[in-house]
């Protein structure tokens, strides 16, 4: 089995940043972590002082390079995976928004085949569902036409077809009906998501209980603090402080949430509990300044402006174009984050909270999946399962 042994790299450790260290691949997997390494067999990589990270996983974006993951082309699948690999993404879940009932055949048909075919992106290791489940109140971007409450005669027989590729769904937990939809999702270890929410903390406490225990896009689309008969009732961001068992997501593009509520979030959840995500739709990693969100055939429109995708009437923000690279830096650089936080709340948390279980570390035995970068967080290389997908 081929040998590759990247050496004097300052390599990002879950305790420590090692220092001018050598790192061995054999196949697809990490083998050793030491310095002078000796395997005169083995193809070297200098990583010349630059950073070596685990690959960066990104739980929740909707496409990039131009496609969206709606738009009903395998090629839409390989061409984003593509795109998110040259900013040290190796791992991402494709999602989905809520849309018409007859996209979602399609959407599933390509993704498998791009699965097959993915020689040179990040990996797609199962699917995100979002929606259609959402509170109307708490909609954001997405498109009203197509949101319900959750029923078992329109979930049942997606999870009956295509259940063994989905990893989670995005749903609000209040809806009726949402307790059997949970069920239904942990039967066939999918994890239930709360997202596009206006429910209130003692309704989350109910949902954690029926297996909600993730909150999808912290801040964006769910309820927060509000006054009601002269009482005060925390929501759903309230309830992410509170309950120690949750995790969140945050997109960390420096827009959706600005850097003072970034620093809250790491402060009062903290590293451990908080994945870094771009949510990113098809314009991340172009210069495009209008763009669709959604597929080809029923996106909205949306203007690029600020590093970020609005609504035509710049009432909410429609998705993100950032990339995983621009999350990290933007946690070190604008929050004050050390690097090495930053890089959990890209690896080994959300590895953690989808349940993968070989991803997220450096450490033998675990998937050659690692991003090469300098101290400006600039990716100069992404290897995925131990092959080179992208090198500047």
């Amino acid at each position: 089995m081929r040998e590759i042994i990247i050496r004097k790299a300052n390599v990002i450790t879950p305790a420590r940043v090692a220092k001018q260290t050598d790192v061995l691949l054999e196949g697809s997997k990490i083998k050793a972590i030491a310095r002078n390494i000796e395997a005169p067999q083995a193809k070297t990589i200098d990583a010349a002082g630059r950073y070596l990270s685990p690959g960066f996983i990104d739980l929740h974006l909707h496409g990039g390079g131009g496609h969206d993951f709606m738009d009903g082309s395998a090629e839409a699948f390989l061409e984003a995976a593509r795109t998110h690999a040259t900013h040290g993404t190796t791992t991402l879940l494709p999602t989905t928004l809520a849309s018409t009932d007859d996209e979602l055949p399609d959407m599933f048909d390509f993704y498998q085949k791009a699965v097959a075919m993915n020689r040179d992106g990040a990996q797609m290791p199962g699917l995100h569902l979002e929606g259609p489940y959402f509170s109307m109140e708490q909609r954001g971007a997405q498109d009203p036409r197509f949101i319900r409450d959750p029923d078992p005669a329109h979930y049942e027989p997606i999870l009956q077809r295509w259940g063994h590729l989905i990893k989670r769904w995005s749903a609000a937990p209040e809806l009726p009906g949402s307790e059997a939809f949970a069920r239904a999702l942990l039967a066939r270890n999918i994890l239930p998501s709360v997202a596009h929410s206006d429910a209130f903390y003692e309704d989350i406490e109910i949902a954690y209980e029926q297996g909600f225990t993730h909150l999808t896009h912290f801040y964006s689309g769910m309820s927060g603090l509000r006054r009601i008969d002269g009482m005060r009732r925390p929501g759903v961001i309230e309830s992410g402080y509170i309950s120690d068992d949750l995790t969140v997501e945050v997109i960390a593009d420096g827009m959706h949430l600005p850097p003072s509520l970034l620093r809250q979030v790491y402060k009062g959840i903290g590293p451990q509990r908080t994945a870094l995500i771009t949510d990113a739709m098809r314009a991340a990693g172009t210069d495009d300044t209008t763009s669709l969100l959604g597929s080809l055939n029923n996106g909205q429109k949306v203007l690029v402006e600020g590093g970020v995708a609005w609504l035509p009437d710049r009432t909410a923000f429609a998705g993100s174009v950032a990339t995983m690279d621009l999350a990290v830096r933007t946690m070190v650089q604008q929050v004050g984050v050390p690097l090495m936080d930053a890089v959990r709340m890209a690896t080994a948390t959300p590895a953690a909270i989808s349940g993968f279980s070989s991803k997220g570390r450096i450490a033998p035995g675990y998937d050659a999946d690692l991003v090469l970068f300098d101290e400006q967080i600039k990716v100069s290389l992404t290897m995925v399962a131990g092959r080179i997908v992208f090198q500047r």
